[in-house]
């Protein structure tokens, strides 16, 4: 597979967009660039008493809609380009949700796996002190992402709070529930990514409960995302990490899967399966939904003539290719973006956030079902805007929905200086 820019891949999906709106070239311009990057090298002390060196980025994307908003993810290739795609990615994941926030992304380029407790703690804070002077409960609330979890945004709260004097939960989100975290904060992603597809098989005239599905990618997102799905009556046929995937054609025990990799690491094993299969044959296979929930650029050009699955609701951020896009618009294939399916982790993000500065801890029903009803809200827009304006696909309409809101909110205040 050719190598895909994922920051080339967000400024044509705003370009696509533009091209429906009334708006300034210039602004669109702005739109489509970072508002500021750190770029940092963080040398940390090993157990063994050397010390190494980390690359780090955060990338405050845009601000126009309120403070930046993201995640930070742990992997070996993360890099500049991707932070920013990510970052962009976030911006408009809160506008078309309709949250006040704006977007930012930060990553260290490494595998965590690598490292023990005590050294990831310390890269951790590490990373934490960099980001003091730029974080904060009004500036950039940082979150979990790839491999980082309430283990790591307590260990950023920790630092930030030690180093201001100050008592801040809201400076990070995604925190276990005793460091003031929020109920519902770990099945978010999963759960929108649920009721995106519910909603589209609704709009389809189709019922869920009659859907067979194929996820790629079982870590927290995906496994989620099947066991609610399940829970709707969907069968889940096929599910799959980086090792590879199973398949059953009477359907998988989510439940089972997510314990067996527990045990082994792996869903690839899994005893009760018919056959394994590679993470390719899973995401061309014969399915109603397909459900990408691992890393960017999943699905290429190539896949994408190969995908059986009649809808596609994207856990993950920017698995499909913008030559993917246009196969599969052609094949009449609805996508749902990832900007609105994985939107969920933000907004409970933002509840969470909301607890916080309110010192007042929600229900998880209630967090449920808030959550609910700003999805069930943005997927309405989302086909209003789809089905009133001449636009190719739903992921056009979704950026039509979102930079039209930042666009508004750019024009409200003006620039300055």
């Amino acid at each position: 597979m050719a190598e895909i820019n994922p920051f080339e891949s967000l400024q044509e999906q705003i370009d696509d967009a533009a091209a429906y709106l009334d708006a300034d070239g210039d602004v669109i311009e702005r739109l489509k660039r970072p508002e500021r990057v750190l770029e940092t090298t963080l040398s940390v002390d090993m157990d063994d008493g050397s010390a190494e060196q980390f690359h780090a980025y955060r990338v405050q994307f845009n601000g126009d809609r309120g403070p930046y908003k993201g995640g930070i993810r742990y992997h070996p290739n993360v890099t500049q380009d991707e932070v920013t795609a990510l970052s962009g990615w976030m911006a408009y994941k809160c506008a078309v949700v309709d949250i006040p926030y704006g977007g930012a992304k930060g990553g260290i380029a490494f595998d965590p796996r690598e490292y023990s407790e005590r050294e990831l703690e310390r890269i951790t804070r590490a990373f934490a002190a960099e980001l003091r002077p730029i974080i904060g409960a009004d500036r950039d609330i940082p979150a979990p992402d790839v491999n980082t979890g309430q283990r790591e945004m307590n260990w950023i709260k920790d630092t930030y709070e030690t180093l201001e004097r100050t008592t801040e939960p809201a400076v990070v989100t995604g925190k276990a529930l005793s460091s003031g975290g929020s109920a519902g904060r770990v099945e978010a992603t999963g759960r929108s990514t649920m009721l995106t597809a519910r909603e589209a098989f609704d709009y389809l005239g189709r019922g869920i409960e009659d859907a067979t599905v194929a996820v790629q990618g079982y870590g927290n997102a995906g496994s989620v995302t099947a066991t609610l799905l399940e829970a709707e009556g969907a069968t889940v046929v096929a599910v799959s990490d980086s090792r590879g995937g199973v398949y059953a054609a009477d359907g998988l025990d989510t439940e089972a899967v997510k314990e067996h990799k527990r045990e082994t690491g792996s869903v690839v094993g899994y005893p009760d399966a018919d056959e394994e299969l590679t993470n390719e044959e899973l995401l061309t296979a014969d399915v109603d939904l397909l459900v990408p929930a691992a890393l960017e650029n999943a699905v290429d050009e190539s896949i994408a003539r190969d995908v059986r699955a009649d809808v596609i609701v994207e856990a993950a951020n920017g698995p499909l290719t913008p030559d993917a896009d246009d196969v599969l618009t052609e094949r009449d294939v609805y996508v749902l973006p990832d900007i609105l399916a994985n939107a969920g982790g933000v907004t409970v993000s933002y509840f969470e956030w909301v607890q916080n500065r309110q010192r007042f801890a929600w229900t998880e029903k209630r967090v449920n079902d808030e959550l609910e009803r700003v999805i069930t809200e943005a997927f309405d827009r989302l086909v209003d805007t789809y089905e009133s304006v001449d636009v190719p696909n739903l992921r056009t309409a979704a950026y039509v929905v979102a930079i039209e809101r930042v666009v508004d909110a750019f024009d409200d205040h003006g620039n300055w200086p």
